[in-house]
């Protein structure tokens, strides 16, 4: 590697530095150096302080030409480049050259930050949230088999023995924002599918998803299965309760499975969308169902008790059922529920 330095340092032609350099760090990738030894290379190579900074770890590595690592506040960077991986920037990649730039500190630094990227990918996942949708898809996915979703999962940075739970979102908070709040300490991957988002976690905090999201919670230990039950929790959240986890709905979740066309000829699930329309009847109906209780209703619904008691009389009148028997409380929830499994 020395030798290969004391050859670039001679080069008359940029054009043929240029591609020397991209040899210099092909070399160094296959041999799959780490951030350290980088970092000396290009110290070398350049003749001047090489720097490596990632941004979530704060790990930053400064070495000088003669390989020691330097300390102190650093001189301001003759030049810079950003590293990124699967298209977010999770660190800067500089040199400390006095006087001005050399010609080739541009492509030097640009091969850098690739090796850097892929250093940080190999030896542990960076600090980053967003991922490659094809690579998430894979992980996930029914249609994958194991060998192929253990490498995705893999390449995700997610260890062989680390649980997976997976979650569906809907939110105009971005992906990586909702993944950094609900875990914050442990690996965790996002990514936009279709028409909902994906997040890859080894734990799930359900109290910590901001405002305005909704977000179903698998339970199942493969990722695959753990999909699939995050995207059914998905379908059940409202604005009362935007976040449910799949081990939550029990045996509501069979709900999901009734073909649409049977839920739609059902009589109560028919009766509800006849009320649908009328916002004091879904609204009352919604806080007693929640509830199953007229005072806690009435308490949501910031009304008095008897207020609420007559319009759960009307409501039940307009459905057909006696809300206030406990069979009515059942078949109204259940019917509210496959109406808004309909709707979604």
């Amino acid at each position: 590697m020395e030798a290969l330095a004391l050859r670039l340092s001679g080069l008359d032609s940029e054009a043929e530095g240029v591609v020397r350099i991209v040899m210099f760090y092909d070399t160094l990738m296959r041999r799959r150096v780490d951030l350290p030894a980088l970092a000396r290379a290009s110290a070398g190579l350049a003749e001047c302080v090489a720097g490596i900074r990632l941004h979530g770890t704060g790990r930053v590595v400064r070495v000088a030409p003669d390989g020691r690592q330097t300390s102190g506040p650093p001189p301001p960077a003759s030049t810079t480049a950003p590293i990124t991986l699967d298209d977010e920037e999770i660190g800067t990649v500089w040199l400390e050259r006095p006087g001005p730039p050399n010609p080739l500190d541009e492509a030097l630094l640009d091969r850098l930050a690739i090796a850097a990227a892929t250093a940080v990918e190999r030896y542990g996942p960076a600090r980053t949230t967003m991922a490659d949708p094809a690579l998430v898809e894979l992980a996930i996915s029914s249609d994958s088999d194991e060998a192929a979703r253990a490498r995705a999962l893999r390449l995700l940075g997610f260890a062989a023995d680390l649980p997976v739970r997976v979650i569906a979102v809907r939110s105009q908070v971005p992906l990586d924002q909702v993944g950094g709040l609900v875990c914050p300490a442990r690996p965790v991957k996002a990514a936009p599918l279709a028409d909902v988002g994906a997040i890859l976690a080894t734990t799930v905090d359900p109290a910590r998803f901001p405002a305005g999201v909704r977000a179903g919670i698998g339970a199942a230990e493969t990722p695959d299965r753990s999909w699939q039950q995050a995207r059914t929790a998905l379908r059940f959240t409202t604005p009362r309760e935007p976040v449910i986890g799949y081990d939550q709905l029990g045996a509501l979740a069979l709900l999901a499975e009734t073909p649409q066309d049977a839920a739609r000829d059902n009589a109560d699930v028919a009766a509800i969308a006849r009320i649908a329309g009328n916002p004091e009847h879904l609204e009352t109906l919604d806080a007693y169902c929640a509830t199953a209780s007229l005072r806690r209703a009435a308490d949501l619904l910031h009304l008095h008790h008897s207020s609420v008691a007559r319009r759960l009389d009307r409501t039940g009148k307009a459905l057909g059922i006696e809300l206030t028997e406990p069979t009515g409380l059942i078949r109204a929830k259940l019917a509210l529920t496959a109406w808004r499994l309909l709707d979604d």
